[in-house]
């Protein structure tokens, strides 16, 4: 019969710890992929943002400012 007794505790330790660091590095994955996905979203925002404020500026001409000092 096989029997592993003291043996199998670093085999033990062993795997736990590759079976840790492969959980980190999906979770960093999904983590890179999610950020990813919401910084696509606000470039698009900030885009959109950025072209209502040009139209808005054709629209109304800049006014210079005035000098209440004499």
């Amino acid at each position: 019969m096989l029997d592993f007794g003291i043996a199998s505790i670093p085999l033990f330790i062993m795997l736990l710890f590759y079976g840790l660091i492969i959980y980190l590095l999906i979770s960093l994955i999904r983590f890179m992929n999610n950020k990813i996905a919401l910084d696509q979203e606000r470039n698009e925002k900030l885009d959109q943002l950025i072209q209502l404020l040009q139209k808005s500026e054709q629209k109304e001409p800049a006014v210079p400012p005035q000098s209440d000092q004499p």
